[in-house]
């Protein structure tokens, strides 16, 4: 590059006359915008404040089981799907009983099926009858039920910059759906992984996505291989009996050089990281998804007995507004907001992705060891997640407003 240095005195005069020049320029530019820059647009269609769903498809995969089909709702605003990775989930964000409360759920499909004006999502959701959401949720999905949600998120997906080649899958019960888009993923040829999938369930008539399963593993027999194991005793030819064990991950995988990836219960968790332990696996080759709020929380390690079965006050600022709730010290303090219909943010529910970080101005609360997503600096300056912290004393937070 040329540089034309006139002398130190005009060079001078030159840059005095930079800044008038420039507002001449500013003066005689068109008033009308000219719209937002592309690279703006672009990250807008990756990763969306929220997309506008409509359910296009119902599909009765076991008794207790169902996947339902979501496309883009055009009427609504949304044109096309954001793009995911095989194993990320959606927020849904739904409106029960006045309140707005959100749950993640899985992706059974694969990305490349989310392309396209023809794309679509699709989350397989097992009925819990004593539950809060699922059972409004047979009631009242149907086909052209209209839904908000995030945009594909989560880290429960294969990194091969960081994980082995070798994969292999725990999961039980729905805890199949993000296995069930790796495995497409693999049979497509989009992803370079071999997949050892453990599928833990009570019966036969309990396993989800079994054809599929069987016609993929068909399709690609040196990269997917599928081992049921079935709970209740129920004999089979080709089936595996009892739980998800240290003897049988001995039995069926490459443990020295493979890394674990674990869907499904909560009950389940418990019971597989035990079994893990037993292997002596570096912590960075053991990868598990989001299971939301965590249940009986006064049974986790280090909880204060003292505090199980009370009620406390909650100052609650968020958004401008100021509330004074009732908590109850076996709920999350996202639930008492939601159930107050404040409508905190909120995405994984399981203190991972920091999208509801609050401010804890005063009071304390119990975060299980095991659940605790926050940061160094959380840590210092009294920073949580509600949606994983429980109180154990009258507290004051500050919340952020912003819409999923």
């Amino acid at each position: 590059m040329k540089i034309k240095v006139k002398g130190r005195i005009r060079d001078l005069l030159a840059f005095r006359r930079l800044v008038p020049a420039r507002r001449k320029r500013f003066a005689s530019a068109p008033v009308l915008s000219r719209g937002a820059a592309p690279l703006n647009q672009l990250v807008g269609q990756l990763h969306p404040a929220r997309q506008n769903l409509i359910v296009s498809q119902v599909r009765q995969e076991t008794p207790t089981t169902r996947t339902f089909r979501l496309t883009a709702d055009s009427e609504s605003g949304t044109s096309s799907l954001a793009p995911f990775r095989a194993g990320q989930y959606l927020s849904l964000k739904l409106e029960v009983n006045g309140s707005t409360i959100t749950r993640p759920y899985s992706i059974s499909s694969a990305p490349f099926e989310a392309a396209g004006t023809d794309g679509y999502y699709e989350i397989t959701i097992r009925k819990n009858e004593n539950g809060f959401l699922t059972p409004r949720i047979w009631e009242n999905w149907n086909v052209g039920t209209r839904i908000v949600s995030s945009e594909p998120t989560g880290l429960f997906y294969h990194e091969p910059l960081r994980d082995s080649r070798r994969i292999v899958g725990l999961a039980g019960g729905s805890g199949i759906a993000p296995f069930c888009s790796m495995a497409k993923e693999i049979v497509s040829g989009s992803m370079d992984a071999l997949l050892l999938l453990l599928y833990g369930s009570v019966s036969r008539e309990d396993i989800v996505f079994y054809d599929q399963l069987s016609a993929l593993e068909i399709e690609a027999p040196e990269n997917i291989r599928v081992v049921h194991v079935l709970s209740s005793g129920e004999k089979a030819e080709g089936f595996e009996q009892g739980l998800l064990t240290a003897d049988l991950i001995r039995k069926t995988a490459d443990v020295e050089n493979s890394t674990f990836f674990i869907c499904g219960p909560q009950v389940m968790y418990d019971f597989v990281f035990n079994e893990l332990a037993q292997l002596n696996l570096p912590q960075r080759r053991i990868r598990s998804e989001v299971y939301g709020s965590a249940v009986h929380i006064e049974q986790a390690p280090g909880y204060p007995l003292e505090a199980a079965g009370q009620t406390f006050h909650v100052k609650v600022h968020i958004g401008g507004v100021t509330a004074n709730l009732a908590a109850l010290a076996g709920e999350s303090l996202l639930v008492t907001m939601e159930r107050a219909g404040l409508a905190p943010p909120s995405r994984c529910r399981s203190g991972e992705c920091g999208w509801c970080h609050s401010h804890l101005v005063s009071g304390e609360v119990y975060i299980h060891p095991g659940r605790d997503g926050r940061r160094a600096a959380d840590l210092k300056y009294g920073w949580i997640h509600p949606c994983s912290s429980y109180p154990i004393s009258d507290l004051e937070i500050s919340v952020p407003r912003g819409d999923q």
